[in-house]
Parts: C-alpha cells; sequence; structure tokens
C-alpha cells in the first residue's frame, strides 16, 4: 500500500522542561485502520494534535499525501478531518448549519447531497434541524464525526472516539468507522480500550510514556507475542500446589476447583505432556482441560511491562 501519512523524528518538549513526547516515526498507509494504544497520559493525544496542526512540534517533520504539514500547513490540514475527545461545537446551532459551517472553513463549496449522506450514514439526518445542546451525549459525538467529514478529508483521526458511550452506541461506531474504511477513508483512532483496537485495527501501535514501543500487524502481534492457557478443572479441590509441580509455575483459582497453565504455544515444548504425567503420578484428578488464547489486552498489557521495567533498568 502507498503511503499517505510520514511522521519523522517528530518529538515535544514543553518550555516547562517536561517532555511529551520522545522523538517518533510512524508510517501510515492508504485505507488502513490503525489504532494507537496507550494508558492514559501516554502521548496518544499529543501526537494526534502536533500532526493536526494543534500543537507545534519541538523537532521532526510531518508528510501528508506529499505536504510537508508545517510549511505547508492549510493543503495537509484539507486533507485531515479530526474527532476530538471534547466536544467543541455551538450548542445554540442545529446539527445541518454546524456542519455546512465548519465544511466552509475548509473552503470547500455547498454540498448538500454530501452532507446529507453523511447525515445519513450517522444516523443523524432526521436530528438535521436540531440544536445540538438539545441531542444526547452519544448523537453530540456523532456530530463531532459529520464534522470531521464535512469537507470530505482522505485522513480521518479519532482521539477515544467511545469514550464515555455505552456499550450499544460503542459497536454502532465500530461499525460505522468500517464503513468509512470501505469507502477510501483512512482511520487512525487512539483509544485505550483494547477491545476496540481489536474489533477495528488492522495495525496497532503501543504508546507509552511518550516512547512508540511497537507498531505491528494486529494478527502478526498477536500471532508473535500471544500466549496461551490451559485450565484444568480438578476432581478435588487444591489448597497449595505441590513441590513437584512447582517449574510449571501454575496459579491456583476458584477457590482450588482450578489451575491456570500459561506456555508459549511456539515453543518446541510446551510442557503440556509431562505437567499432565505428573499430575498422574501425584493422583490429582482432572475433570476437564480447556485451551484459550491471549487477547490483545494481555499483550498490552505485557508490553508496557516489559518496557517499563527496560527503562528503569
Amino acid at each position: 500500500m502507498a503511503t499517505i501519512l510520514s511522521v519523522a523524528g517528530v518529538s515535544k518538549t514543553y518550555a516547562s522542561g517536561q517532555r511529551a513526547l520522545e522523538p517518533i516515526d510512524l508510517d501510515i498507509e492508504k485505507g488502513e485502520i490503525f489504532a494507537l494504544l496507550g494508558p492514559n497520559g501516554a502521548g496518544k493525544t499529543t501526537l494526534i494534535s502536533i500532526i493536526c496542526g494543534i500543537v507545534t512540534p519541538s523537532t521532526g517533520t510531518i508528510t501528508v499525501m506529499g505536504h510537508d504539514a508545517l510549511k505547508d500547513f492549510k493543503a495537509a490540514r484539507r486533507l485531515i478531518g479530526l474527532v476530538p475527545q471534547e466536544l467543541s461545537v455551538d450548542m445554540f446551532e442545529t446539527v445541518m448549519a454546524t456542519i455546512r459551517f465548519s465544511r466552509r472553513l475548509f473552503g470547500k463549496g455547498r454540498d448538500d447531497a454530501y452532507l446529507e449522506q453523511v447525515l445519513r450514514d450517522l444516523s443523524l439526518w432526521d436530528k438535521r434541524n436540531t440544536k445540538i445542546r438539545e441531542l444526547s451525549g452519544g448523537m453530540k459525538r456523532r456530530v463531532l464525526i459529520a464534522k470531521a467529514l464535512s469537507h470530505e478529508p482522505d485522513i480521518l483521526f479519532l482521539d477515544e472516539p467511545t469514550a464515555g458511550v455505552d456499550v450499544s452506541l460503542r459497536r454502532d461506531m465500530w461499525k460505522l468507522i468500517h464503513r468509512l474504511r470501505d469507502k477510501g477513508t483512512t482511520i487512525i483512532l487512539t483509544t485505550h480500550y483494547i477491545e476496540e483496537a481489536e474489533e477495528m485495527a488492522d495495525r496497532v501501535g503501543v504508546i507509552d510514556k511518550g516512547r512508540l514501543i511497537l507498531v505491528e500487524e494486529k494478527t502478526e502481534l498477536m500471532k508473535r507475542l500471544g500466549k496461551r492457557q490451559m485450565l484444568i478443572s480438578l476432581q478435588e479441590p487444591m489448597t497449595a500446589i505441590p513441590p513437584e509441580l512447582a517449574d510449571w509455575h501454575l496459579e491456583i483459582e476458584d477457590e482450588g476447583e482450578r489451575l491456570r497453565y500459561i506456555f508459549d504455544a511456539r515453543a518446541e515444548r510446551t510442557g503440556i505432556p509431562s505437567l499432565l504425567r505428573t499430575l498422574g503420578d501425584l493422583h490429582i484428578g482432572f475433570k476437564d482441560l480447556e485451551t484459550s488464547k491471549s487477547s490483545l489486552e494481555d499483550i498490552f498489557v505485557d508490553l508496557v511491562d516489559h518496557d517499563r521495567a527496560e527503562v528503569a533498568a
């Protein structure tokens, strides 16, 4: 795929001396959904704000479809739509007036047919003449997306798009984002909801304390770093792990009714056959075995913990 956005050596240090972003290099491919994962305060919003021209970087360059975002700001910004975390609309304006005004700000001529389609896609058409202050929180969030799409951007940034919305609306938003991608829009979203990235992203970047720890295709990341676990349902409750089982680092769960064993499925030896033999030798009976893969959340926690341990060292 062609690169639509390139970030090279971008960092941010504030006048106070606070280092918000270490130098970051990142290329975004046309038509992908890229999820930037990180805990609160990791630097996600700072990076997006720099790319969108809201915050000035201390170092580095940003190129949007061939335009230098720092030297040719207007041309680059016309290609970008931004849905911020916070509501940034005139509460006393109607929905349609708001998105018409936003479209004009980017130098686009009036196109009510396009704006109607945007509102219909967002289930807002029936609310087009409603003042924004009269809408529910979820509907206001949709207005922000309509506003960001009003000037037909090639790249859409969504900063924590489903923060504070209920599960049902969150899933509706996921469907909408997929539809936008299907129409050719490149989507970049920040989130601390792991399930959001797992559901939608083609690639995942993990950021923590201003450092971009990793960027990788989601499926490859889960394949490479994902672990498996085996749950062993016991016939009799266990109060302590016998010394003979110490090598497997088992965990007791459900008041002794179950053992958890975490292993690397890619390893030449998983340890499962020898574990089951040892259980038999110790006359520890079990009723059931269940294996499952790690979720993206497990991988994320492992990555962040490992990176922090390395930095501390």
